[in-house]
């Protein structure tokens, strides 16, 4: 059953503030301004420290948003302060707590402690809350002193939404006191609801199949909005842990925001999941979104980056008329921990919340001493810099190790004897991460932390059976990533920025060349967009050209095989084997046996020359000092980008 709360008034700031919001100054005896903040996408960065380069960073951390989140709070009356989601998973202190410390009943997670120290009003849950399994998700919840809610996730379907046994609480309305223009206090009831991806089912089907199921967002939202406004509440605040996506609704969507804030009686929307920023340029042409309003279909709206890169900020100027509570006016912006320079350097815009460094301190301490362990050697460098370009060795130790860990599952089985092939994807390769998100892992010790920076999501390893023809079209998926070429172009742009890195998987085991002159044969959703496009050629298994009947087994992970990136071939049903180690595991019980590591790239994938032509891609300024184990194309470094990424022209 949904929750009611009642706490006491909304923060005030103290009569010596200076910066109050327009709305503050200017709210009538019936009017009131309401701040609502907002984190999203945190995944467990509370301390400013990249785990996996083992250094301070000053682009992400809870504790530095934490600032922003005190400043906002002192220059407005009223202010609520809510999560969006993902905050359990995503990086080494995630996994620590995990794999190593555990959680047992009574303990409380890191994050947890630390959104406690902040006074979080609420939260819903993000996809990755359920990576660790619910037994966990449930222990690290139930520290929290704030609501957390789910209105589509559900231990039992009933026949409506509203008749479903849900995993958490659909919303909550909580009664506060909201002091007014003309200083005194009047009751208000603001409800939280929260909606997730349904594609977790895919995503952690090992996890939550069987015991939990996920409707349509839409489908909830629909049914718990109005009973929402029944039960009395004067606000309604959507916590959409669902990135900004298309307009019209389809069933099962996994980015729903903008149909979802067309719902009537939602009165401002969260979004996240997508790590960008909105309002922001990025969604300029985007149908139902006016970036200049900070609007989704006319409702208020925010995005707030990720890793606690932004704080999302929406100001409200609600009147009190004929006995309820309704939105008059209306900002929204999101506001950023660092600003980058002209010359590229960062600078921090503000300085960490000692008291949410502290909540974590001890945590933090054991994390740096588990990332730091040591369990191998490699005698090659590691490193992504050019793994959307050539093969690549920090891709190559990932399907070594996948290939190794399936055939030796494989023996013993129906499977036994079929050749095995290895999807790998290179996780940071730059794009939204920015010019340091890359892998790069020196020659010497390999440590936990390393092999986290190669893989940095505890997916569980998973095998598909396929025929040939389906690897050739799981090749054209992957080279969506991109651009069409001209024959002739000069410095032709060459990767699509609306294709994430981890999409491009290379499969080691067969041969390939990439045809950049043809069309992408697939979208960024999966769709087919040109049916004559091939831009793989030349696709050879044994030093043959594949036999599209021939049946092979791909080593992959639980996201690809359930259906993530939308892959053909993979989409759950091709599944012969669901491995109860993480990929991670895999990779670092790998090291561990081989000792020494040789990962250097095989060269299996190439683009196919195209005359006279040349591409410009972008990666981190460090590359230069590997450009030498590039082999098999002519590339070359011609400058910088005013986003601080070295810029290569590749000769085709």
């Amino acid at each position: 059953m949904p929750l009611s709360m009642t706490r006491r008034g909304f923060l005030a700031g103290s009569a010596g503030f200076i910066a109050l919001h327009p709305y503050s100054v200017l709210a009538s005896s019936n009017q009131a301004h309401l701040r609502i903040m907002e984190t999203t996408d945190l995944h467990v960065h509370v301390f400013p420290y990249d785990y996996y380069s083992d250094r301070e960073t000053d682009r992400v951390g809870l504790a530095r948003t934490a600032s922003l989140i005190n400043d906002v709070r002192a220059e407005a009356t009223n202010s609520l302060l809510l999560d969006n989601g993902d905050f359990l998973q995503g990086n080494p202190m995630g996994d620590y707590v995990a794999y190593e410390r555990g959680m047992k009943e009574g303990d409380t997670h890191p994050v947890i402690n630390a959104m406690n120290t902040l006074g979080f009003d609420g939260s819903t849950l993000g996809n990755h809350e359920f990576n660790y399994g619910l037994d966990f998700l449930m222990k690290s919840l139930a520290g929290s002193n704030f609501p957390v809610v789910c209105a589509n996730v559900a231990k039992k379907l009933g026949a409506t939404p509203r008749e479903d046994e849900t995993l958490l609480p659909p919303y909550v309305i909580v009664e506060r006191s909201i002091t007014n223009g003309a200083g005194t206090t009047q009751p208000i009831k603001v409800g939280f609801i929260g909606f997730v991806p349904p594609q977790i089912m895919n995503w952690d089907r090992r996890h939550l199949e069987g015991n939990v199921q996920a409707r349509d967002i839409i489908e909830a939202a629909r049914a718990y909005i109005p009973q929402m406004r029944e039960e009395g509440a004067d606000l309604i605040i959507a916590l959409s842990h669902s990135g900004i996506g298309a307009a019209e609704h389809t069933d099962g969507m996994e980015n729903a925001s903008v149909p979802l804030a067309a719902i009537e009686g939602i009165d401002a929307i969260l979004t996240g999941h997508s790590h960008l920023v909105f309002p922001s340029s990025t969604y300029a042409d985007f149908p139902g979104v006016d970036v200049e309003r900070g609007t989704i279909m006319s409702t208020p709206a925010v995005m707030g980056g990720f890793w606690g890169s932004h704080m999302g900020l929406i100001d409200l100027l609600i009147e009190h008329d004929g006995g309820a509570w309704r939105v008059v006016s209306h900002t929204s912006e999101a506001r950023p921990i660092y600003k980058r320079e002209e010359d590229r350097s960062i600078t921090a815009l503000v300085e960490s919340d000692p008291k949410v460094l502290a909540s974590v301190q001890a945590e933090h301490d054991e994390t740096l001493a588990y990332v730091r362990r040591a369990v191998g050697k490699t005698d090659a460098p590691l490193h992504s810099y050019f793994a959307l370009v050539a093969d690549d060795p920090s891709v190559q130790i990932v399907s070594n190790a996948q290939t190794w860990y399936i055939k030796q599952m494989m023996q013993g089985t129906e499977h036994e004897g079929l050749p095995i092939l290895s999807a790998a994807a290179p996780f940071k390769a730059g794009g939204r991460g920015g010019p340091d998100y890359y892998t790069d892992v020196a020659v010497g010790d390999v440590a936990i932390k390393n092999v986290a920076d190669l893989y940095l999501y505890p997916n569980t390893v998973r095998a598909v059976r396929i025929n040939g023809a389906t690897v050739r079209e799981w090749l054209e998926r992957s080279a969506s990533i991109f651009n069409q070429v001209d024959p002739g172009a000069e410095d032709a742009i060459l990767l699509n920025p609306e294709m994430p890195s981890y999409n491009f998987d290379v499969i080691d085991g067969v041969t390939y060349q990439i045809n950049l002159g043809q069309a992408a044969r697939y979208n960024r959703d999966g769709e087919v967009v040109a049916p004559d496009a091939h831009r793989i050629e030349n696709l050879r298994f044994a030093g043959q050209p594949i036999d599209d009947a021939q049946e092979f087994i791909i080593a992959t992970n639980n996201y690809r095989a359930g259906g993530g990136g939308h892959f053909p071939g993979a989409d759950g049903t091709t599944t012969i084997f669901e491995g109860p180690d993480t990929n991670r595991d895999v990779i670092v019980r790998y090291i561990v046996e081989q000792g020494t590591v040789s990962p250097r790239a095989d060269a299996n994938w190439s683009f196919t020359p195209i005359d006279g032509t040349t591409v410009l891609f972008e990666t981190g300024p460090a590359a230069s000092k590997h450009i030498d184990g590039v082999e098999g194309m002519t590339i070359e470094e011609v400058g910088m980008s005013e986003s601080g990424f070295a810029q290569y022209r590749i000769s085709l």
